[in-house]
């Protein structure tokens, strides 16, 4: 039996922690001290909680948002995100062979998710970004986004995928969820969005507006698993040419002279095209998908995803904009609650707010520069930054924002990439399925499988 590490969360920090900006002082002598390790195996498993206890009751899939004060002005507190589901699902996973948790409680778990998911809104075997938890019947996000989500139902098969390969050789039990978990991947008409055959995927589609929200998947983005997926489709898969003439833009994605801080980027980022996106497009597809030896056409994506990370970060340390508190130990810009409810945050559009998912998520790219910023909110902001779901959603000491609010699509990258950065978990369940690696030879992809 390992040994765990978990400091129970009201013994965290011996004394009220800082309320002001911290930057180069020392660490608060009261702090419990721990080792990386002990400060992974902390973190995580905080973060970890906000899938398990933190769990919509009904579904057990993971709620939009948490608010540790319980006020929800939209109340949506019920309202499950599918997308932010598949996230967790791999930290889910990395609780088992952490012990946190028996394979019995999870199957338990994954059981009612899916017995949830196979009675939920289906828009040809997609599902909605948003689902009511307590009925299974979309939540429109926006008003005509009210029907299929490909590029959130891709996120959420990801992480059941790696669930599935996780136990497809289990007892029956396990088994039988293993094969629930891959008829809803067949069910899934990948090629429907394909909007009549175009050599491109769109994100949406309405039972009651059809494709009026017109999003064609174009990259570079955060939606590249969406792609490898629909390759991936043993029942509706597409063709390559959807991918090299739409999401490549028939080789338009490239940008070899773009980059910044001695970093360069071999892709366009949709509006960023300089200095990169928020991190999150170095996230979302790559919980499952291993970016590393993974290369095509158009780019290295380990090295895409580590250089996009690194300007990132060289930005927070060159500061342009003179925002208190950044620097080598507080870096990290990503979509993420704001000063201004909400922003997609990064460079050239920086608000003075950190995002503690991007730092901790990025932390497989970025491993001493990550684990700075993780010691630096742990001993120095406490729980002005860390509650019993893990980092809270965003801060600020420029602008003295400290919200006690959590949003899944943040939660479970942190838990998962810790997970893959000390393990490879995700990535080598996913990477092992069949037919992802079928879908990325049919793309032309050379990747590798870790051991």
């Amino acid at each position: 039996m390992r040994t765990i590490y978990i400091i129970p969360f009201l013994l965290l920090f011996a004394c009220d922690s800082p309320k002001t900006d911290p930057v180069d002082q020392a660490p608060d002598e009261n702090v419990t001290k721990l080792s990386d390790e002990e400060l992974l195996d902390t973190i995580q498993y905080y973060t970890f909680q906000y899938f398990w206890d933190g769990a919509e009751p009904n579904s057990g899939m993971a709620p939009e948002r948490i608010h540790m004060d319980g006020v929800y002005p939209a109340n949506d507190s019920h309202v499950i995100t599918t997308g932010g589901t598949g996230m967790g699902l791999i930290g889910i996973l990395g609780a088992i062979e952490r012990g946190w948790i028996s394979r019995v409680q999870a199957a338990g778990r994954f059981e009612k998710i899916l017995n949830f998911l196979e009675k939920a809104d289906r828009y040809h075997g997609v599902w909605p970004h948003w689902l009511d938890g307590k009925t299974g019947k979309t939540v429109p996000f926006s008003p005509k986004d009210d029907g299929a989500d490909l590029v959130e139902s891709a996120f959420l098969m990801q992480g059941l995928l790696a669930v599935r390969e996780y136990y497809k050789d289990g007892n029956e039990l396990e088994r039988n969820i293993a094969e629930r978990i891959d008829q809803l991947w067949r069910e899934m008409d990948w090629s429907w969005f394909t909007r009549g055959g175009q050599n491109v995927l769109y994100w949406h589609w309405s039972p009651n507006f059809g494709w009026d929200m017109n999003f064609a998947l174009e990259g570079y983005n955060e939606v590249l698993i969406t792609y490898i997926l629909a390759a991936s489709s043993p029942t509706h898969s597409i063709s390559s040419e959807v991918y090299h003439q739409g999401w490549a833009r028939s080789g338009d994605i490239k940008a070899p002279s773009a980059g910044g801080y001695g970093f360069p980027l071999q892709l366009r980022h949709n509006g960023a095209e300089e200095l990169g996106g928020p991190l999150f497009w170095a996230h979302y597809s790559y919980l499952g998908l291993h970016p590393f030896g993974l290369k095509d056409a158009y780019a290295d994506y380990g090295q895409e995803n580590t250089n996009q990370t690194l300007i990132n970060r060289a930005w927070c340390i060159a500061n342009p904009n003179k925002f208190s508190g950044y620097g080598e130990n507080l870096w990290g810009l990503t979509a993420s609650y704001s000063i201004n409810f909400y922003d997609a945050h990064r460079p050239g559009n920086d608000t003075g707010v950190i995002s503690p998912t991007a730092a901790v998520s990025s932390i497989v790219y970025t491993p001493e520069e990550s684990m700075k910023v993780i010691r630096n909110l742990y001993e120095n902001y406490g729980d002005q930054v860390l509650g019993p779901y893990g980092f809270y959603d965003a801060m600020s000491p420029h602008h003295n924002f400290f919200p006690q609010r959590y949003l899944a699509i943040d939660q479970g990258p942190m838990v998962t990439m810790i997970e893959n950065y000390r393990t490879g978990l995700g990535w080598k369940l996913f990477m092992n399925a069949p037919e992802i690696q079928a879908g990325l030879n049919k793309l032309g992809f050379e990747y590798q499988v870790p051991q």
